[in-house]
C-alpha cells in the first residue's frame, strides 16, 4: 500500500541459512528504495526446529550486519577470532569490510527465539576497510522513559542522548520503542535519509491509516513522523543516510561493480578472501 507520505511493506515468510524460517521485510527486490539498507529479517519461533540449524560459516564483504536479539541466545564466531554469545537485549554490530567469514548459531531455548537482522551497505570508499566486530550488551544501551513511551537507543541520537555504537561507516539511527495505548510519539525524518518502522507487536495509526502488526512503513517525505498507538505498541525505528551508489549484489557480498563482485568470489574460492 502506498500514499503520499509512506509505503507499507508486508513481511513475507522465507528460509535462509541452513534452514531457518524467518520473515523478510525487504530485500533485493526492494533496492534502491531502502538505500543504504539492503535487507531486514525478523527471525524466531517457539519451535526450535524453525531456527536451530542457524547460519553456519559463510563470507561477507562490503556490508555491515546488525543482529538484535529480543529473546534467546545466538553464538557467534568469525575469522577475526571473535567468539561470544548474544543474549536477550544484546546487539551484534559487525562490519564485514574487506572480508570476514563467520557463523551465527541460535541456541535452543524453552522460551523460544526472537530477533532481527539488518544489512547495511557500505559506501564505495569504505567497502574494503578492516573488518570490525562489536558486541553491545543490553546494559550498555540507554533507555529513555516518559509517561508515554520507553525508547532503547541502540545507535544515533535522541533528545541529545547518544547511543553506544559510535564511529559508524554510515549515519544510522536505530531505536526500539514501546508506546502506551492511545499515546503518540513524534520522530524526526532526516533529509537525505531512508527511514522506516517495523511493527513488532500492536497496531499503529499514521496519517489516519491503520498499520497492522508485522508491517513495515517506509516514509517517503515530511519532517516528522507522528505515530499513535491504538493499543500497546512495540516497534523499531531505523534511519540511515542514503549512499546513492551503484550496487552489485551476490548473496552475502555487496560491491559497486560486477568486476568487484567477481573478484570477491574468486578470492573466496582461492583462499585469499580474508585480508585481515
Amino acid at each position: 500500500m502506498k500514499n503520499k507520505t509512506f509505503t507499507i511493506y508486508r513481511r513475507k515468510p522465507t528460509i535462509e541459512g541452513a534452514g531457518v524460517k524467518l520473515f523478510r521485510l525487504f530485500g533485493f527486490s526492494e533496492i534502491p528504495q531502502f538505500d543504504p539498507f539492503l535487507m531486514f529479517d525478523h527471525f524466531g519461533s517457539q519451535n526450535p526446529e524453525d531456527y536451530i540449524k542457524g547460519f553456519p560459516w559463510h563470507p561477507h564483504r562490503g556490508i555491515e550486519t546488525v543482529t538484535y536479539v529480543l529473546n534467546g541466545e545466538v553464538e557467534h564466531a568469525d575469522s577475526l577470532g571473535n567468539k561470544g554469545t548474544i543474549k536477550s537485549g544484546d546487539v551484534q554490530w559487525m562490519t564485514a569490510g574487506s572480508g570476514i567469514i563467520h557463523q551465527e548459531m541460535p541456541k535452543k531455548s524453552i522460551h523460544g527465539m526472537d530477533g532481527f537482522q539488518l544489512w547495511i551497505n557500505l559506501p564505495r570508499k569504505k567497502k574494503m576497510i578492516n573488518p570490525k566486530y562489536r558486541d553491545i550488551k543490553s546494559s550498555e544501551i540507554p533507555v529513555l522513559e516518559s509517561n508515554d513511551f520507553s525508547l532503547k537507543l541502540i545507535s544515533g541520537t535522541f533528545k541529545e542522548v547518544i547511543g553506544p555504537v559510535s564511529d559508524l561507516a554510515v549515519d544510522i539511527d536505530y531505536f526500539d520503542i514501546e508506546l502506551k495505548p492511545n499515546k503518540k510519539i513524534q520522530l524526526a525524518l532526516k533529509k537525505n535519509h531512508t527511514t522506516f518502522i517495523y511493527l513488532i507487536k500492536g497496531t499503529a495509526l499514521i496519517d489516519d491509516i491503520i498499520i497492522q502488526e508485522g508491517n513495515c512503513v517506509l516514509f517517503l517525505r515530511g519532517d516528522i513522523a507522528e505515530i499513535i498507538a491504538k493499543d500497546k505498541l512495540h516497534f523499531l525505528f531505523i534511519s540511515g543516510k542514503k549512499l546513492n551508489e551503484p550496487i552489485s549484489w551476490g548473496g552475502p557480498i555487496v560491491m559497486n561493480s560486477n568486476e568487484e563482485l567477481q573478484k570477491a568470489f574468486e578470492e573466496f574460492n582461492n583462499g585469499s578472501f580474508v585480508k585481515h
